[in-house]
Parts: C-alpha cells; structure tokens; sequence
C-alpha cells in the first residue's frame, strides 16, 4: 500500500506577482510530488480492505437468498411485478354454475272409456282394468287386496324375500307413476309349487283405488 505524503503546503503568491512567474513555478513545484503520487495511487487502495470485507458479505447474503428462495432474483435486482391476466372464461369460486333442475314428464297410460276400469284415489290415474281382475280374496297391509293380471300407470322397486299368510314370496313394492303411491306389491317368484300361479302378478289394496267408468 501507498503512504499518502501530507498536503504540500503552497507559499502566498505575493500581490502583484504575475501568474506566469516564478511564484507558479514554485507553487507546481511543491504540488508535484502529491499530484505523481496520487496519480500512482490505484482505485480504491485508500480503505481497500473494508470495501473487500463489504463486498464478500453482501455476495454471501445473495447467496443465502437464493439458496433460501431459488429461482428468485438476487437482492436489489429489478423484479417484474406484471400480473398475468385473469382468465374470463372461468367462474370465480364465489359464483359457482347454477344448478339447472330438469323436470322428468310421465306419459300417462289411458285405458278404453267402455270398459270398468280402477283408478289411483290419490290422482285418478288409471290402474287396471276390470277384466284383468283374478281374484278378490286377497289381504294388504292396509285390509282387503285384490289380484291382478296386469296393471298399467305403475312403478316397481326392487325384489325381496318375504313370509306371507301364503308363505315365502319374493316380491316388489308396486306404486303409482303419478303420485308415487305405494299401492301394494308384484309377486316376482313363489317357493312353493302351489303358489307358481301368482308369479308376475300384481296386489293393489282396495284402499288405493277407486272404481270408474260404468259401474252403475
């Protein structure tokens, strides 16, 4: 490292000296050793080693950082603080899709109007004819039950095993397909061989139905 001379004093040019005489000369020649040595001197030897220290500490934090944070740009870096556009095309999460409620239609079977007929006594559905009746001497959970060959206007569940007065059945819970009534069951298969008879027939209980067309 290079001692730094102290500043040269300059001697007072006496008034009316000229500034090109002997009194500039001697005032460049006093100046001259401080202005070659300053000239020599290289950038940053004055206090050289306190900008060192500094400058290994603040490439250690770059370093920590991006070890802390990596794929992020060093400390005093200009950061691109642009926003990518919102997508418009998708809902915000506050406002999900409306639930859109389709309505099923039931085509309602008719039966011929010259015919007795039995009806639902909750709608008036049409539910069997009266030439399709088998037998009357049945019994429902709600009294007395009637058999019959086939019905129109009527849903079926799904089959299970049951013990009834007659023995084990497996059976289906029928209703109406307007109201949803349950009216009775539909014998799905019969364990016993006197009871073949009844298999894919339906049981409507009398309190489930209403008589129509030409009864009188």
């Amino acid at each position: 490292m290079f001692a730094v001379p102290p500043r040269p004093v300059v001697p007072p040019v006496p008034d009316g000296a000229s500034s090109h005489g002997p009194g500039r000369v001697r005032v460049l020649e006093c100046l001259a050793p401080w202005l070659c040595i300053s000239a020599a001197r290289p950038v940053g030897s004055v206090g050289s080693g306190a900008a060192r220290h500094n400058q290994q500490e603040g490439q250690q934090e770059q370093q920590q950082q991006q070890e802390q944070h990596p794929g992020e740009p060093p400390a005093g870096w200009l950061r691109d603080t642009r926003t990518t556009p919102p997508d418009r095309s998708r809902r915000p999460h506050s406002a999900p899709a409306p639930i859109t409620a389709t309505m099923v239609k039931t085509f309602q079977a008719y039966l011929p109007s010259c015919h007795r007929t039995y009806s639902c006594i909750h709608c008036r559905a049409h539910l069997a004819n009266h030439d399709e009746l088998i037998s009357k001497s049945f019994q429902g959970s709600q009294g007395r039950a009637y058999l019959f060959n086939s019905v129109v206007n009527v849903g079926c569940g799904p089959a299970e095993e049951r013990v009834l007065l007659t023995g084990l059945h497996a059976v289906a819970d029928i209703y109406c397909e307007c109201c949803k009534t349950t009216l009775g069951w539909k014998y799905e298969h019969a364990f016993e061989s006197s009871q073949k008879y009844k298999e894919g027939k339906y049981i409507i209980e009398l309190a489930h139905m209403i008589k129509d067309n030409g009864w009188d």
